[in-house]
């Protein structure tokens, strides 16, 4: 049963607009016309949000992935469901329902995706891994914005064996932490017809405002046919935005009489840990506890507590190879401090799916990897900390604060984070943020970093404005003053489905240190812009195409030119979920002081060449796929050729196995030429849900070292784990193993 010709609640037929159509047509060789289709889809962007209902259960409900429990029946149905791709505004080709009920202990959500593929439903499931990248398979995808105002956003994307990724996101979707993990009881079943999910969510896992008499949330459904590469949503959004977006979400009513209870949870924990190596005699084995605790304050700001926090069942970072003269960025990785991270995000804020001159991986005031690490990546003792985060009315904000542990040369420190951000207007986003870090071993060194920042999203969410202005001093170990160190950035850009015109300007001081942050570069002016446009089209396979050109423009701050790169690319994608990209780059550098890049050393100078780049990814869906990338050309007077790439395979959602490789190779005039390759191979085992095993091999063969990572995870309650985790670091070269940590961990969430 096809869901043909149906609208929105309220709705009306909508033409495409002719403009992106024309635009394509002049563009000439590049652009090919999209095809005409029998029915006049709907514009998506200007199409009217639709309402629905939920009702309460009239007895109860086991989540079995059967939805037979005759309250399921007489529920109001969810039904339409709009194409964002491949055919953009038409209705969607396999029929979805949709039923929400609720009761007093938990919101419900029933849903059958029906299929009728030929020979019946075979379901694409890519993985049961907790956190998957739903992209790859069938799935079912649903945001629920419980204050209807993009402040906190709760996502859940679960595919047909079971597997669920939940996101929690803020500033209507532009920060989103993928780390949040909510305890839910959820059941799938797969059948000749396609696939059947019950999900229960517990009140005590959401925040909203119980005095409501009757609760009005944003709400948007999003399925996911990976056979079509289709997407449709129930809210019609275009398919450059978000799902958990819910500024083009519909609207959920009918829920009243709820309370969110105390929302009270503890979660201890027990580990025994034994390290041996080289680097490691004569420290003994460790055994240890602790817990975290987490509490409700008001329906919108939750308390976390951490006593004697452990990070052992982390994963090792992966190597990487850099070719600059510059620092990597590192992701943070621990648990920790990665739910409501978005609440402290202030910096260059980037977006994978567009081009912004600048994410945080150049600049960011806060990145919680400095607390407790080393400069090296190494563990320091955390004693513990806290955080309140949340939203408080039409405000959100977060206060962290943390201390260490001293630990041989490391003095024991203490960080707080205080950061606020408020709507006084629809659109208009503005906060501040207050960073200090400090010695409390009886040293006087601190380290201050505070800052404000602003954003406009307007006209229908295509023009956006943003902007920060921060500050950095301190004092040293001798209480000596430091300078004061100022950075600020300024950026509009205008993206709509066609169009992507974005120029920013950004300025870093040599005196702005943030402490607890990350700077990729500063003592500078960096002057970025970019102008492309994004047509959709059916010719030759492909369903977009984005021809773009971009620029950036670093200068010292006597205005000398040291960093000039002028970019022409093109992206496309296929119908069948494969993309990539080629580019060629126009570079200049100025040198003023000589640096070394894998044992070759470049000199002081001015040097100017072009470099080149191709990279491909196939569909994720097929049992193997492929990445592969290639780039290369002149380098610094030389030549540089670099090629990467992945190989993934996998075996239905049980076994997934990749294998890495990355090859560079640099030869500068009157020097040995240099090579630099990382070769590494993923393997993980999907028993079930609840049941995994993985393994992660690494070797970096300019360093001769093999980093092993052997982890088991059985999460035998909801939020509630055992690891067991061996964690290796081998010097190849003198056969010798530099450390090494065989860990034991049991975690249990008790919620009252």
């Amino acid at each position: 049963m096809r869901n043909e010709g149906r609208l929105p609640a309220g709705g009306h037929g909508y033409s495409k607009q002719t403009g992106p159509a024309m635009a394509t047509l002049l563009l000439g060789g590049l652009l090919f016309a999209t095809g005409i289709t029998a029915q006049t889809p709907i514009d998506l962007d200007d199409a009217p949000r639709p309402t629905a209902q939920a009702a309460r259960a009239s007895g109860p409900i086991e989540i079995d992935g059967m939805l037979d429990e005759a309250t399921w029946s007489a529920a109001p149905l969810i039904d339409d469901f709009w194409q964002q791709k491949p055919d953009d505004g038409m209705p969607s080709t396999e029929r979805t329902e949709v039923r929400i009920l609720f009761d007093d202990a938990y919101l419900y959500v029933g849903a059958e995706m029906f299929d009728e593929g030929p020979g019946g439903y075979r379901a694409i499931v890519p993985t049961l891994q907790r956190d998957p990248n739903t992209r790859d398979g069938d799935a079912l995808g649903i945001a629920l914005d419980p204050f209807l105002d993009g402040s906190t956003v709760f996502a859940f994307f679960i595919n047909p064996g079971g597997a669920i990724r939940d996101v929690q996101t803020a500033d209507d979707g532009r920060i989103n932490n993928a780390a949040w993990d909510a305890a839910v009881d959820l059941r799938t079943r797969v059948h000749g017809t396609g696939w059947t999910l019950e999900l229960a969510i517990p009140w005590s896992q959401l925040r909203f405002d119980a005095s409501a008499d009757e609760q009005v949330w944003g709400l948007n459904l999003l399925r996911r046919i990976r056979r079509k590469n289709e997407d449709a949503s129930w809210a019609p959004m275009d398919r450059r935005w978000q799902l958990y977006v819910t500024s083009r979400a519909g609207r959920l009513t009918g829920i009243e009489g709820v309370r969110p209870g105390r929302n009270l949870s503890i979660k201890p924990f027990a580990l025994a840990s034994h390290p041996s190596g080289t680097l490691l005699e004569g420290v003994g084995s460790d055994f240890d506890a602790g817990l975290d605790l987490k509490y409700g304050l008001t329906p919108g700001l939750t308390a976390d507590l951490t006593l004697n926090t452990d990070f052992s069942q982390v994963e090792v970072d992966q190597e990487q190879v850099n070719l600059t003269r510059f620092s990597l960025f590192f992701p943070e990785k621990r648990e920790f401090f990665l739910e409501n991270a978005g609440v402290f995000q202030f910096g260059d804020q980037g977006n994978r799916q567009t081009r912004s001159g600048a994410t945080n991986q150049d600049f960011t005031l806060f990145h919680s990897r400095r607390i407790g690490l080393t400069p090296t990546g190494a563990p320091l003792p955390i004693l513990g900390g806290g955080r309140v985060t949340g939203s408080l009315g039409p405000v959100s904000l977060g206060v962290l604060n943390m201390q260490t542990r001293r630990d041989g040369d490391f003095s024991p420190e203490n960080f707080s984070v205080a950061r606020v951000r408020g709507e006084p207007a629809p659109g208009l986003s503005v906060g501040g943020i207050f960073v200090n870090r400090a010695e409390t071993g009886g040293g006087s060194a601190v380290n201050r970093s505070y800052g404000a920042d602003a954003s406009l999203q307007a006209m229908n969410g295509y023009l956006l404005v943003q902007s920060y202005l921060a500050a950095t001093d301190g004092a040293t170990e001798d209480g000596t003053s430091i300078d004061r160190g100022w950075a600020g950035r300024f950026s509009a850009g205008w993206r709509d489905p066609f169009w992507e015109v974005f120029a920013l300007y950004r300025q870093l001081d040599e005196a702005f240190d943030p402490g607890v942050g990350f700077v990729r570069r500063k003592g500078m002016r960096h002057t970025y812009g970019t102008f492309g446009v994004r047509p959709r089209t059916t010719v030759l396979g492909l369903q977009s195409l984005n021809p773009y050109i971009e620029a950036h423009r670093y200068a010292d701050f006597d205005g000398d030119l040291q960093t000039r790169l002028a970019t022409f690319g093109l992206g496309y994608e296929f119908g069948d979920g494969g993309m990539g990209s080629i580019g060629v780059t126009d570079r200049f550098e100025r040198v003023d002081e000589p640096f070394s890049v894998r044992g070759v050393e470049v000199g002081v100078g001015e040097y100017g060449f072009v470099e080149g780049s191709a990279s491909y990814q196939s569909s994720g869906a097929r049992p193997v796929s492929i990445q592969a990338n290639v780039s290369g050309g002149q380098y610094f007077g030389g030549d540089r050729r670099s090629v990467g790439g992945t190989l993934l395979g996998r075996v239905g959602g049980q076994l997934l196995m990749n294998v890495s490789v990355d090859h560079n190779r640099i030869e500068l005039p009157g020097q040995a030429a240099t090579t630099a390759d990382v070769y590494g191979t993923n393997l993980d085992v999907f028993f079930s849900t609840t049941l995994m095993a993985s393994a992660f091999l690494q070797y970096n063969e300019a360093e001769e070292q093999l980093v092993t990572n052997l982890r088991f995870r059985w999460i035998h309650a909801p939020l509630s784990d055992l690891y067991i985790v061996l964690t290796e670091r081998r010097d190849t070269g003198a056969n010798q193993v530099l450390d090494r940590f065989l860990t034991a961990k049991v975690t249990k969430l008790i919620a009252f």
